[in-house]
């Protein structure tokens, strides 16, 4: 019996020069920045106030750099995949290999999806909603913590997969049967689901904290028709995820008994049935489109409202409309495979509801032009992402709407038709979105704005990146160009692929802007300091400093109606003549700080990659670690710290919250 299971040095790819050198170059990475860290003494700081933080503030924080982080990794893929396409025609095959082109498409949509967009989409909610609730922390503060680490473990393990072993080649759907051991020998396919399973529980329990968070734990007086856009949509999306993540578990959770003890639920044999893995994974797949999309509709709803100096155009119909995505979006699934052989009754039902979906989307749209419309709009970075996405959306869903018509599928179906589709209601409503919120949200996280200008040339480079990028696709698409293609014989397909090179090399330089921006901003950042409105904003998250203390509010905001903060800054000004009165403050109960989420997320890494090797006994370790783990926690003396009152009022009088009379 082997120890380390399946693992040996051949999983090593030394005849790989471009893996080992993007290997090496990572490792040298992680080993520098540790290295600095420690150098600098920073390890203690970073143990005390992040690793272990369960504050919300932090832990969204932390989502958003790991979000960061896995855009450069997902994008350099993305950039080996059209320089590729760009030159492997006719006679000429490039620089990837078919076997390394395929894994790297396979990562490029597991990261950007799972481990990308997520994480931010997560983070940005963890950061905001409970200020905007005017509450002091999530209803499960620990459990949010240990939803980071699962996620952190599931990116940890997709990256080693760029080093010990390989990754899937099986696109970032993993369709059986080419996802079953009979196709797939090797390990790709394991890191896939292991890396997914283990962050797809973090997600699971984070959507559950998020519901549990706005529908039991608001500030007094504020009724759910009180609570601000972005909440609802947040509600909606986290909904979805506590719906459709148990799906999506399961289905991975059968593939995984047919390779690993033999079972037939999507093999070609036995009576196993691979078109119902593609049947349970678009159930999740679809919804999980707008877990991401609808948040950032709530994104684009706060911005829009704020820097026009206007209410929210029809508040009501954009609850009305967000809920009623988050119903439909179960009843469009199967749109995702018109080809699969249904019936026309069925293909038709499922086309009219993907038609129907697009309604309650309009409506958002309308009421944003409208918010817009008479209002003294302030043309800021993030109202600048905003408004191109409304025009890059609008023609993204029609594109949609198009490929719900059964015959139109039919001969667009795995085309970059729908490459091109796909990435522009992602990167146009999502992307779009979160670079709003992180625009919007950043000075009340650290105290000081972005830099404008290198904002702006962010945004023209992704804008027109994206545009220069993904318009190609869609003609080369009608002319009947196939996806995930290493090589092709059409050499007029080449110079339509050559533009489509070029606009990603804009958008990197859109990339390398946001970094020059954060830089620069870091660096400038005492004349970039904020009072706690610098945008003079509608909702109670600038209500208090910025950055906000651990406590989030000294006294929990009293709620009379919508925009709280807003009507707060209106009372104020007509009473601006009184004096202030003395406020009194009381000892608050905060979180301790746990490192549960850092110790199961370790155990979850050396869990996973045991049962990606079949190393057996490490597997063991992992598991009873997570248990005793859990036990130990279970069994906590104390799990809370005590504010005194005159460290609360201390803070209150250094950081006094101006409002704008």
């Amino acid at each position: 019996m082997n120890l380390l299971g399946k693992l040996d040095w051949s999983a090593i790819p030394f005849n790989q020069p471009i893996i080992m050198g993007a290997s090496g170059g990572m490792v040298l990475a992680i080993v520098a920045v540790l290295s600095w860290v420690t150098l600098k003494g920073y390890v203690p700081y970073l143990w005390r106030e992040w690793i272990t933080s369960v504050d919300h503030k932090r832990i969204g924080i932390m989502y958003i750099v790991l979000a960061l982080i896995m855009m450069l990794r997902g994008f350099a893929d993305a950039i080996m995949m059209r320089a590729q396409q760009a030159l492997a025609a006719g006679g000429a095959h490039g620089f990837l290999p078919p076997e390394h082109f395929d894994q790297i498409f396979s990562a490029h949509g597991t990261i950007m999806i799972f481990f990308m967009a997520m994480p931010f989409v997560i983070g940005i909610m963890n950061f905001v909603v409970p200020l905007q609730l005017g509450v002091r922390d999530m209803a499960f503060p620990t459990l949010n913590s240990v939803g980071l680490g699962l996620t952190a473990s599931g990116i940890l393990l997709t990256n080693i997969s760029l080093v010990v072993g390989e990754f899937a080649k099986t696109g970032w759907v993993a369709y059986p049967p080419l996802s079953e051991l009979q196709y797939s020998p090797g390990v790709g396919v394991d890191y896939y689901l292991w890396a997914l399973q283990i962050s797809g529980v973090g997600t699971l329990m984070t959507g559950i904290n998020f519901v549990a968070t706005i529908l039991k734990t608001r500030a007094p007086g504020m009724s759910l028709m009180r609570m601000p856009v972005f909440c609802w949509t947040a509600l909606a999306a986290n909904l979805l995820i506590v719906a459709a993540f148990p799906v999506l578990t399961a289905t991975f959770a059968m593939l995984l008994l047919d390779r690993y003890l033999g079972f037939h639920f999507f093999t070609t044999d036995a009576g196993g049935n691979a078109m119902m893995y593609v049947n349970l994974f678009w159930v999740w797949g679809h919804p999980e489109v707008y877990i991401l999309v609808l948040p950032a509709f709530g994104i684009f709803s706060e911005v829009v409202s704020t820097f026009s100096g206007k209410p929210l155009f029809g508040y009501r119909s954009m609850v009305a409309a967000t809920m009623a995505i988050c119903v439909l979006s179960f009843l469009v699934w199967l749109h995702h495979f018109f080809t699969m052989g249904a019936s026309a009754n069925v293909n038709g039902f499922f086309g009219v509801m993907t038609m129907i979906i697009a309604v309650p989307t309009g409506v958002k749209v309308f009421n944003w032009l409208f918010t817009m419309y008479g209002g003294r709009v302030r043309f800021t970075v993030p109202v600048l992402w905003s408004i191109g996405f409304m025009v890059t959306f609008v023609i993204g869903g029609m594109t949609g709407v198009l490929l719900a018509v059964p015959p139109a599928d039919f001969q667009l179906h795995n085309s970059l038709f729908l490459i091109a589709h796909f990435h522009n209601v992602i990167i146009g409503g999502v992307v779009f979105g979160l670079m709003a919120g992180y625009n919007y949200w950043f000075p009340k996280a650290f105290g000081f704005k972005l830099d404008e200008r290198w904002g702006l040339a962010s945004f023209w480079c992704w804008l027109i990146g994206f545009y220069v990028a993904f318009m190609p696709l869609y003609a080369l698409g009608l002319m009947g160009m196939t996806r995930r293609m290493q090589h092709y014989d059409m050499v007029s397909w080449q110079p339509w692929l050559v533009v489509a090179a070029v606009g990603a090399v804009i958008i990197l330089a859109g990339i390398v802007c946001q970094v020059v921006q954060l830089v620069v901003s870091i660096r400038n950042r005492e004349q970039l300091k904020v009072t706690a409105d610098p945008w003079n904003a509608r909702t109670l998250e600038w209500a208090t400093a910025s950055p906000p203390p651990p406590w989030n509010f000294a006294v929990l905001p009293q709620v009379t109606s919508l925009d709280a903060f807003w009507s707060k800054k209106q009372r104020a000004r007509t009473q601006s003549a009184e004096a202030p009165k003395e406020r009194k403050f009381e000892a608050i109960e905060t979180p301790k700080n746990s490192a549960i989420g850092f110790i199961i997320a370790f155990f979850a890494v050396v869990g996973g990659f045991a049962l990606i090797w079949h190393i057996w006994w490490m597997a063991g370790v992992g598991a009873i670690g997570i248990f005793l783990t859990m036990l130990a926690f279970a069994f906590r003396d104390e799990d809370e710290t005590e504010v005194p009152a005159d460290q609360i009022a201390r803070f209150e009088r250094t950081n006094p919250v101006e409002i704008a009379v």
